[in-house]
């Protein structure tokens, strides 16, 4: 294992943004990732895990304690099923099941970050999530101190969350298991309406898996969300806010807001979302609300992409990042009587 001291952490996160960590290990293997955990563990010292530190927010004064840098490596394909150590990197990973000709995951190209944190956020894009691939994670436990196999159920999938984002501190992905489709070269039914438009098909539809994944590459990089260390557009997170997921009764609320401030024809964006949900669209409140692309006169500002990715601009501050969010929270709040949640996990400082 790698080990430093007053490690610089910013590097490691698509924000380059955040103080140092007391130490950072770089672990190679499963075995390292477990003695590293434990070794912290044992001392009572706080533990930070970085993978591709895409979805990571980390404080100016960075992290007191010990940063583990998951870089494990690890692609095994057995037929359709795939099994993927954490530290792979995400977008070889797509890239090389669609040259396999499997389907299943060719939408979710371009997102950054380690296929170790897939199952924790419960990554999805574009009309496919992880969860509806993955048949089992294996994760270090630290409280029983055993490797254990959890299956699909048992990860307590939902939107953007699983049991390993409802109790952070307990388990370490070493690796993760998918089940992937063999349609002959052709794509799962394309679900997104977006990309079906794209494609110039009808939702439902299944296209050559290399033209799924090019256009979903496309429309993400006409988003500012596909990682270019010349753009700034893309020094983010990706998506900084979930998309609202509202009681019946509380859109009804939000409706008749939307009513009030836009004027009586205005129909805000809606999609199901199960058992008396409805789903809305954060990037829409958002724009809505006065914060467009571009919105901000500092260091941190809203992509000139998308109003949903908030980005450092070369010389921004976590707290300059910070502010801008705050900023943007309180004026949907105002607006439309919703409070943003942010996307990304924050390390020694909140919104």
């Amino acid at each position: 294992m790698q080990e430093l001291h007053d490690a610089p952490l910013a590097p490691l996160t698509t924000f380059r943004l955040g103080g140092p960590a007391t130490r950072l290990i770089t672990a190679t293997t499963d075995a390292e990732v477990i003695a590293a955990v434990r070794e912290a563990d044992d001392a009572g010292t706080p533990l930070l895990l970085i993978g591709g530190g895409s979805n990571l927010v980390i404080g100016d004064k960075g992290f007191a304690g010990t940063a583990l840098r998951i870089a494990t490596s690890g692609f095994a394909l057995d037929g359709t099923r795939l099994e993927l150590a954490a530290g792979e990197v995400w977008t070889d990973t797509v890239a090389r099941t669609v040259e396999a000709g499997l389907a299943g995951i060719e939408c979710l190209a371009g997102i950054p970050g380690s296929a170790g944190a897939t199952p924790i956020q419960n990554v999805g894009a574009y009309g496919q999530e992880v969860s509806s691939t993955i048949t089992e994670v294996i994760a270090y436990d630290r409280t029983t101190r055993e490797t254990v196999t959890l299956t699909n159920a048992e990860c307590a999938f939902s939107y953007r969350h699983s049991r390993f984002k409802a109790d952070p501190e307990r388990h370490v992905v070493l690796r993760v298991r998918f089940e992937l489709e063999d349609a002959d070269g052709l794509s799962a039914p394309i679900k997104y309406a977006e990309t079906a438009r794209a494609l110039g098909v009808e939702p439902g539809d299944r296209v050559p898996l290399a033209d799924a994944r090019e256009t979903v590459l496309k429309l993400r990089s006409g988003k500012g969300m596909v990682l270019d260390p010349e753009d700034h557009d893309t020094w983010s997170a990706g998506s900084f806010f979930t998309n609202p997921i509202l009681t019946n009764e509380e859109f009804a609320a939000f409706h008749a807001r939307v009513r009030d401030r836009l004027g009586a024809d205005a129909m805000p964006p809606s999609y199901p979302a199960g058992d008396g949900h409805t789903k809305t669209s954060a990037a829409w409140l958002i724009d809505k609300s006065g914060f467009t692309k571009g919105y901000g006169s500092g260091p941190a500002r809203i992509s000139t992409k998308h109003t949903l990715a908030l980005t450092n601009r070369g010389e921004a501050t976590t707290e300059d990042l910070l502010a801008l969010a705050r900023e943007v929270v309180t004026g949907v709040r105002a607006a439309f009587g919703i409070t943003l949640v942010n996307e990304p996990v924050t390390v020694g400082v909140s919104l």
